[in-house]
């Protein structure tokens, strides 16, 4: 798959759309006339949705940081996590925007260019729409077109989704007919209610196991495209969020009949997850597939380079030891988050807390912004410099979790949800929750949400858990951090074209 986007990447610009600052380049004889035609070009051209779900350098990536959802600064994981109570404040180090982020301070995006922001995606939106409208109209195998359908409506609604949990409902165009037209000027911003409606309804058609998603991983050169499973969990992930426990039972009740099962074998099986050799597993959903011999840029594959931000400049290592950052690696667990876990948690061991420094110090809370996360812990020393661990986007132990809140918001603590969470718990060493913390609703949400916080740090979902469980504000406050927004403001060049700007800004 990765070659076949590689390959993509040459013509995109012809084919999908331009914004109004671009004029479209041609490449050879390629034109609408010609291209796509066949089943084969029509699979080519819908690769394309895929572009904004990468992992690469925003140094070599057209438009900068913001051409990938999965970068790692202005990235999923520095955006829904960094802010949060898992991460401490990293200060004195590269840059304004890494204090800034982590501290919970938004109104630095007021100023941020269009080279960073992810605002730009709105017109993505408008390329795949145009996409999908290519789609309807073509000439090919029924079968094709609706997994091809179904591949474009999931990569919009996934868009939309993250740009909903960044800067509220924005001003799309998802009607092929309006392109070109006056509608392209209007920025005139949905309601939530319209904005929700149309992800969740392109995230049905691509749960239909009637268009043809295989339930879970492809096979062979095509693994990492979408799936029916990952369509489910981002459907899920929308009614969780949007407080619709009911649908988000019932979807969650039909992933567990779609094969997906816990990982359990192995001295620390969670650990295994997120190891080169083990990645790929009956409980992962998704993931950002990564090549070991990227650089990174443009012209080649996804990189994992979670340990340069992560892991300190004197930390130890088999291949590249420590980290770009010194004496502090940017991404740090807080001390409150790191103390909370059990002793007995193997989770745990995906964080340390102290060690010999290469540069002849000790290093422990006494010298340290926070714990060093290695989720992503060394494999290999490839010709890229980087890892090649993929990218976990989804997981099986998140739909059990998400399961267990939606049940006892809809009916309390049943036996059926406590039973969701222990599963979870036992694979990481842990006793069954106590009857203290599941005697009512409120308690059990609380006993959900810490156990949610140990499976999925460094995921990017704790922003939208705190949002949901009402407790984003109170917990930056409680961590020292100074901002309860929970959206980003409209940037100042997002304000030029008209867009409304977001409230407490």
């Amino acid at each position: 798959m990765k070659k076949i986007i590689i390959l993509f990447l040459s013509i995109q610009l012809l084919l999908a759309g331009c914004t109004n600052d671009f004029d479209p380049v041609l490449h050879g004889n390629l034109n609408p006339e010609n291209f796509p035609s066949t089943e084969e070009d029509f699979t080519l051209y819908t690769l394309e949705v895929y572009k904004p779900f990468g992992s690469k350098w925003g140094y070599s990536v057209p438009g900068g940081w913001q051409g990938n959802f999965h970068s790692y600064e202005y990235g999923h994981i520095f955006m829904f996590d960094g802010p949060s109570d898992l991460i401490s404040v990293y200060e004195n180090g590269w840059g304004a925007f890494f204090e800034a982020v982590t501290r919970g301070d938004f109104e630095y995006f007021l100023s941020q260019g269009k080279d960073t922001s992810h605002l730009p995606k709105m017109r993505f939106v408008t390329r795949i729409t145009m996409i999908i409208d290519s789609l309807e109209k073509a000439d090919i195998d029924e079968a094709t077109k609706l997994q091809l359908l179904a591949e474009a409506k999931l990569a919009r609604a996934w868009v939309m989704y993250y740009l909903l949990h960044l800067y509220g409902p924005v001003p799309v165009i998802l009607d092929a007919s309006l392109v070109g037209t006056e509608a392209e000027w209007d920025v005139t911003r949905p309601s939530r209610e319209t904005f929700v409606a149309a992800i969740e309804s392109d995230l049905q058609f691509a749960s239909d196991a009637a268009n043809g998603l295989p339930d879970t991983a492809w096979t062979g050169d095509n693994y990492g495209r979408f799936t029916r499973g990952f369509a489910m969990t981002l459907l899920m992930r929308l009614y969780m969020n949007e407080r619709d426990f009911v649908k988000a039972e019932q979807v969650g009740s039909a992933i567990t009949s779609l094969g997906y099962g816990l990982v359990t074998e192995g001295e620390n099986p969670y650990k295994s997850l997120f190891e080169l050799k083990t990645q790929r597993n009956s409980e992962l959903i998704f993931s950002i597939t990564v090549d070991a011999e990227s650089t990174g840029d443009e012209a080649t594959g996804n990189i994992n380079a979670w340990t340069y931000y992560c892991y300190p400049g004197d930390f130890p290592g088999e291949y590249q030891g420590g980290g770009w950052s010194s004496p502090h690696g940017v991404f740090m667990a807080d001390w409150d988050f790191y103390d909370s876990f059990d002793s007995a948690d193997k989770r745990k061991e995906m964080l340390v807390g102290s060690y010999d420094g290469t540069w002849g110090e000790t290093r422990d809370r006494t010298n340290m912004n926070g714990a060093v996360i290695v989720k992503y812990p060394e494999d290999v020393n490839n010709p890229g410099g980087f890892q090649g661990n993929d990218i976990v986007i989804a997981r099986y132990s998140d739909v059990l979790l998400m399961l267990a809140e939606a049940i006892n918001e809809n009916s309390g603590p049943t036996a059926e949800a406590i039973a969701l969470v222990n599963q979870v718990r036992n694979r990481a060493g842990l006793e069954d929750l106590t009857a203290a913390e599941t005697t009512d609703k409120a308690t059990f949400n609380d006993a959900i949400l810490r156990e949610r916080s140990w499976e999925l740090f460094f995921e990017g979902v704790r922003k939208m858990d705190l949002i949901r469980h009402g407790k984003w504000e109170s917990s930056l406050q409680a961590n020292g951090k100074q901002n309860a927004h929970q959206l980003l403001p409209i940037p100042l060049f997002g304000l030029d074209m008209g867009i409304q700007q977001n409230d407490g800004y």
